[in-house]
């Protein structure tokens, strides 16, 4: 089959397509034929930047072809979705049991990793902020594929007004189509009327902004993997706080809440309240070319390899 890796930091340019072995399921894993692979920030950030080389995990989408020891309630033939912590990028993925999720009659592979991860990222971001019925929210990068989700769930969820933020104003028509009632830039020395709530997706220098775009008593919830500092002043004036969120804790330590984000996701989208968006898609062996439209923020929306 063939897989995508790297062996060396550098961006780009560093991957490369090999063909090796179809892997053979283990305990509680499902082998499954890749239909379509969610391409992630996090994911991008490591081949530029990490410490060294890994395994090119993520999500992914497809149908299960063969079963370990011990899985049940899966068998061959299932659609499937869910998020992989080994070689993701390939024809054929290993996917725990414990990350899996069944795709739904009606929906696409590319319906299943533009909204289930991403979605439950956004959801999971946003009941981190404890919102009340009316509250403002501002979302960062509010184009990429978790903002754009975020957005249209801040609004489901009862938000009285969604701000949109964005690093180029050419997506502005983009998140309005989401619903955005207003759309700011990164640049601009204030991001308007203070919000309730930031979901921030960014982090680094956009933190202090962020922060400052706080009403009284305001929240901002960061799940960005691109790290910075806040000052504790910043959040003293005005009663503000600033809660962390990663996923992979809820899904490690609250499984049941896990599941339910991903019922509720479906559900929204089954209505055509939820809407993911897909900006490009790429085949495997251009898997280069898609870590760079999300290295250059070009993407409204989510960035998709079909195999």
């Amino acid at each position: 089959m063939r897989r995508i890796r790297y062996e060396h930091i550098g961006g780009p340019g560093a991957l490369f397509q090999e063909e090796v072995p179809v892997p053979e399921p283990g305990a509680g894993e499902l082998l499954v034929r890749m239909e379509a692979i969610g391409v992630t920030l996090p994911v991008v950030r490591k081949v530029r930047e990490g410490a060294r080389p890994i395994p090119l995990g993520g999500e992914l989408a497809g149908e299960v072809v063969r079963v370990g020891e011990g899985v049940s309630g899966y068998a061959p033939g299932d659609r499937v979705t869910g998020l992989c912590f080994g070689h993701g990028y390939a024809e054929y993925a290993l996917l725990n049991t414990a990350m899996a999720s069944p795709i739904p009659a009606g929906a696409t592979a590319k319906d299943a990793v533009a909204l289930v991860r991403s979605g439950v990222v956004a959801l999971g971001a946003l009941e981190a902020a404890r919102p009340e019925m009316g509250e403002s929210v501002l979302v960062t990068a509010a184009a990429s594929g978790i903002g754009h989700l975020a957005l249209q769930l801040a609004r489901l969820r009862g938000a009285s007004r969604v701000v949109a933020a964005v690093g180029d104003p050419a997506k502005a028509d983009f998140v309005r189509s989401l619903g955005a009632d207003t759309v700011v830039t990164y640049a601009q020395d204030s991001w308007g009327e203070p919000v309730d709530i930031v979901l921030d997706a960014v982090g680094g220098e956009l933190l202090t902004p962020a922060i400052k775009a706080l009403a009284p008593g305001g929240r901002l919830v960061a799940y960005s993997s691109g790290g910075g500092t806040i000052e504790a002043y910043d959040l003293l004036v005005g009663g503000k706080s600033a809660i962390g969120f990663q996923v992979a804790v809820v899904a490690r330590t609250q499984p049941q809440r896990y599941a339910g984000w991903i019922e509720e996701l479906w559900r929204l989208f089954d209505e055509g309240a939820l809407r993911p968006a897909v900006h490009a898609e790429f085949a495997l062996a251009d898997a280069a070319r898609a870590h760079a439209t999300i290295e250059g923020r070009a993407n409204q929306g989510k960035v998709v390899l079909v195999p």
